[in-house]
């Protein structure tokens, strides 16, 4: 290896690696990365695969649980579901 390859490749590598970063920054502030704790209104609890193409999925809005199948030739509401009670002792 000469010595005109070995300088630019540190140079090179910053430069990389300062895209990267602000590649996920840029990510971050346009909402494609979740922030930590998420505290949003709606939350996927659970799912279960029924078979390839259908799921079962429990989801949270606003402290109550729904339960949807999805993946059929429609997407279909289940019904609304009680929330766990909280364990006591735990």
């Amino acid at each position: 290896m000469t010595l005109d390859i070995l300088i630019p490749a540190p140079g090179a590598l910053a430069l990389v690696l300062a895209l990267v970063l602000l590649a996920q920054r840029a990510a971050r502030w346009g909402g494609l990365v979740p922030r930590p704790g998420g505290g949003g209104r709606l939350a996927m609890v659970e799912f279960v695969a029924l078979d390839p193409r259908r799921r079962l999925c429990l989801l949270r809005c606003d402290g109550r649980h729904v339960l949807v199948l999805t993946g059929g030739a429609q997407d279909l509401v289940v019904g609304w579901v009680d929330p766990p009670a909280p364990q006591e002792g735990a």
